[in-house]
């Protein structure tokens, strides 16, 4: 297929799907109306374009999906605010978050020791059965639910941890200064996924709507795991950024 045949989501023959031209005088449409506006309602937006409501509804769905909109059970529909961007990096969420101007918050959903199993034991290189802290958070973006995340830590080697963590505060943080962790190296892979109807109630979104499963697991400078880790993030309302160089 020529790389020319799509140029802006418009085929070369011309003929532009009708949802996708509501879809960019919607887009207009918002940059005027600025964030936490309302939407006009459908049967509105479509006398106005001239076409059907499912048209429009198509159009909404999709920019809904992309995080520029944001749909309101009730209420209606509301231009959103612009997604969170953060980086990918071994920086804590609290510190990520505060450098960028927002108030970081978590809400503890999940703290006790469980036994890992083989895939577990395996990942954290302990012996299967033996316990493991596992702390579940919703994580927070200026009182907004950004993601829901789960970590996973060997006991036996932080066995004073429950101790000095403060659940609702910076897990990152607590054990650099209170344990002497140090963080050298961590795997991350991030995919498409969808919530759970848990998830999705926790994170206070649609089931529906896409969601960025990140899975990470981090090392200390000996090559031993810290930690594993399990984050589902709103994919309308947060992104990630990586910087890339060449190796010399």
């Amino acid at each position: 297929m020529s790389a020319s045949i799509y140029q802006a989501g418009v085929p070369a023959h011309g003929r532009v799907p009708k949802y996708y031209a509501v879809k960019a005088l919607l887009l207009d449409e918002i940059a005027t109306l600025g964030v936490g506006a309302p939407l006009p309602p459908e049967r509105d937006l479509a006398a106005r374009y001239g076409v059907g409501r499912s048209t429009v509804r198509q159009a909404i769905s999709e920019l809904t999906i992309e995080g520029r909109l944001s749909a309101q059970q009730g209420r209606g529909t509301f231009v959103a605010k612009p997604k969170l961007i953060q980086p990918l990096s071994l920086v804590s969420y609290t510190e990520s978050l505060r450098g960028m101007g927002y108030q970081p918050g978590r809400i503890v959903i999940t703290l006790d020791e469980i036994a890992a199993d083989e895939e577990l034991a395996g990942e954290l290189e302990i012996a299967p059965g033996e316990p493991v802290i596992h702390l579940e958070r919703v994580l927070l973006a200026d009182g907004e639910p950004l993601g829901l995340e789960s970590t996973y830590l060997p006991a036996d080697r932080f066995p004073t941890l429950l101790e000095v963590l403060d659940p609702t505060g910076s897990l990152y943080k607590c054990m650099q200064d209170e344990l002497g962790v140090v963080w050298a190296e961590a795997t991350e892979r991030i995919e498409t996924a969808l919530a759970s109807p848990r998830e999705a109630l926790l994170l206070q979104t649609n089931p529906a709507l896409p969601m960025l499963l990140m899975q990470r697991l981090s090392r200390d400078p000996g090559g031993v795991p810290i930690e594993r880790v399990r984050a589902l993030y709103r994919g309308d309302r947060i992104g990630f950024q990586a910087r890339l160089i060449t190796e010399r």
